[in-house]
């Protein structure tokens, strides 16, 4: 379904006046082209604006790293295209581009590939700082004004980002959760009185909401 103008509103008044914003970006921000993922992207900064925000995402193409978004407000815990380990996981070292000139592993010698759960061995130590960051900031926002964005999120990794938000919007009785999906877009009956499911492409959803936000002069 597409939002009607008072959901507009109601959701631009709950962008306003909540405390803590929680994101989670699944597939299809993934499997979109890049020009609309830049695109989708910049919308999503700009209706993040100045709040207490963090993303949660299981894309792996890195391509949110070159969004204005704080990375330290960001856990990628299915990995990233730009990590590298080895691949017979000899270590738990982790890897940027091109920090390794020949792309072996310095300690086995064997060959580098990109650090993401397409790996036969998935060394998880690459994210765990940032997932153990996030951890600390959901813990402050219990019982407090929580907005949360689901975004294109399936049930590839539905422990990730899909189960783990429905647990929060129903222990938290103060949080709001939109899910936006083209197939996977249903609500648990146990949070449908805080939760909004949205029919349609998550990325279009974020463009569309910030034009029509803007356009509404509803922008906090």
């Amino acid at each position: 379904m597409d939002l009607k103008a008072k959901e507009i509103e109601c959701l631009a008044e709950m962008l306003a006046e909540c405390e803590y914003l929680l994101i989670g970006l699944g597939d299809e921000w993934e499997k979109a082209g890049q020009d609309e993922v830049r695109k989708a992207y910049e919308s999503l900064y700009n209706l993040v604006g100045q709040k207490d925000y963090f993303i949660v995402t299981t894309a792996t193409d890195a391509r949110i790293f070159d969004a204005p978004f704080d990375e330290k407000r960001i856990t990628a815990p299915c990995g990233n295209i730009n990590w590298f380990q080895c691949q017979k996981a000899c270590t738990k070292d982790i890897w940027e581009r091109d920090e390794i000139q020949d792309g072996r592993c310095p300690h086995c010698g064997a060959v580098l590939i990109s650090n993401t759960i397409q790996a036969e061995s998935y060394i998880e130590e690459g994210y765990l700082p940032q997932w153990k960051v996030y951890q600390e900031w959901l813990a402050k926002t219990l019982n407090r004004k929580l907005l949360i964005f689901e975004l294109g999120v399936g049930f590839r990794t539905p422990t990730v980002i899909r189960w783990p938000f429905e647990k929060l919007v129903f222990f938290n009785r103060s949080a709001h959760m939109y899910r936006v999906n083209r197939k996977f877009y249903q609500i648990a009956g146990e949070i449908k009185e805080r939760a909004v499911p949205v029919e349609g492409d998550s990325l279009e959803f974020v463009c569309n909401l910030r034009e029509k936000i803007e356009n509404q002069g509803l922008m906090c």
